[in-house]
């Protein structure tokens, strides 16, 4: 029998480094519907008469390999690049193969589960390495003295440049419990930190209260908890008074739309229209709201070029609804769903199956959602994961529409 669960993610901008470093400047932004086959399923189903004149040319080429190639052949690898290299042919930024060793690490990512040491990375291209963006809050690496600004030298004893990324991330990544010795420069000084590995909450909900009792609560992703932690975090602002509220979904690409969805519910009464997806042939699923409504209060939403995927959804839901503006700049445009399927040998193919759209059936992909007030970031800020308060005039202007 199939077993069906359905999650939709994002890989935003960011390398981060938490065991498994959730990568920064992830190639694109991602949102998918998760789909699991059960155990022993099989998606291929019949042989084409193009498919036979594919593997006519594979035999043809395997065969000048096998006359002509200097080196050993491994049967296995060819496999993996063939197969690769025909999913990729579909020029879609979204669909792609994932090989049996690559699927754990894909659905560990997909629920934000992750064990590290927690902190940001990005390339620094003047020295040629891999820079400390900032450790997380709380996290080992901040515990341990890792500062922002940091360039990672080594790691376990051993030199990376910037091209080893991918290197670096897995060398950091391991048990908990375990530890890894990060070589560190910073200024002339060189350092070594050796940072106990634990698991990690990737995409904490934050808050705070701002002036004339408005309540601010931010996150970057749409994790397996995040709605549940919302909606504590309301709670407990809530309790300290506040009468209107702010949501930071700037820089937030996205994750588990059905995250994204409860918290919609939170603002809507029930039975609401909250999303559209259609698929190729034009078929439509509308989800509802299924609760009474929980928070009543005026509210803005914080939008930028890198809000994405699962924050369209929220914020397209409740601007089509009246239940919040959003101000800031227009968000990214990421509104195709993906399927990931597994097949028996436990490699799988994420491929994009629908498209959602607003409760108002506005389209999201390649258009992404307007603001009610455009507010651009001064030219002076530099770092738009870090704007300091005095600077960000685009949650200025959200407490000032809020006073």
């Amino acid at each position: 029998m199939e077993e069906k669960k359905k999650y939709s993610i994002y890989r935003t901008i960011m390398i981060v480094v938490l065991t498994a470093f959730i990568t920064f400047m992830i190639t694109t932004l991602v949102g998918y519907n998760y789909v699991t086959k059960g155990e022993g399923a099989d998606l291929l189903i019949r042989e084409t008469s193009s498919e036979q004149d594919l593997a006519t040319q594979l035999e043809k080429y395997r065969s000048i390999i096998n006359q002509y190639y200097l080196g050993e052949v491994n049967d296995d690898d060819l496999k993996e690049g063939a197969i690769k290299g025909f999913v990729e042919g579909l020029g879609d930024p979204y669909t792609e193969y994932i090989s049996k060793e690559e699927m754990e690490e894909y659905m560990q990512d997909t629920l934000g589960n992750y064990v590290g040491i927690g902190i940001y990375m990005v390339l620094d291209e003047e020295e040629g390495k891999i820079k400390v963006l900032s450790p997380m809050k709380g996290s080992p690496a901040e515990q341990a003295g890792i500062q922002p600004g940091d360039i990672i030298e080594t790691v376990d004893g051993e030199t990376y440049t910037k091209e080893e990324m991918s290197e670096v991330s897995n060398k950091i990544k391991g048990k908990e419990g375990t530890t890894v010795k990060i070589g560190i420069k910073r200024g002339e000084e060189s350092l070594e930190f050796e940072v106990k590995r634990e698991n990690i909450k990737v995409n904490p909900v934050e808050g705070k209260v701002l002036e004339n009792n408005i309540g601010y609560i931010q996150f970057s992703s749409f994790d397996e908890t995040t709605a549940e932690d919302f909606n504590a975090k309301y709670e407990e602002l809530q309790k300290q008074g506040i009468t209107s509220l702010i949501i930071d979904l700037r820089n937030n690409g996205g994750g588990l739309v059905d995250q994204a969805i409860d918290i919609a519910d939170l603002f809507v009464e029930k039975d609401t229209p909250l999303l559209y997806e259609v698929d190729k042939d034009g078929n439509e699923e509308v989800t509802k709201a299924e609760k009474d409504v929980t928070i009543t209060m005026p509210t803005i939403i914080l939008t930028n070029e890198n809000t994405a995927s699962a924050s369209e959804i929220l914020a397209g839901a409740l601007k089509d609804l009246g239940k919040a503006k959003i101000v800031g700049t227009k968000t990214y445009g990421k509104g195709v769903i993906q399927e990931i399927l597994t097949l028996k040998d436990g490699s799988g193919i994420k491929i994009t199956t629908e498209e959602y759209q607003t409760p108002n059936h506005n389209k999201i992909n390649k258009v992404g959602i307007e603001p009610d007030e455009m507010v651009e970031l001064p030219e002076t800020v530099t770092n738009i994961l870090n704007v300091p308060e005095n600077q960000d005039t685009q949650l200025q202007k959200a407490i000032e529409l809020l006073k």
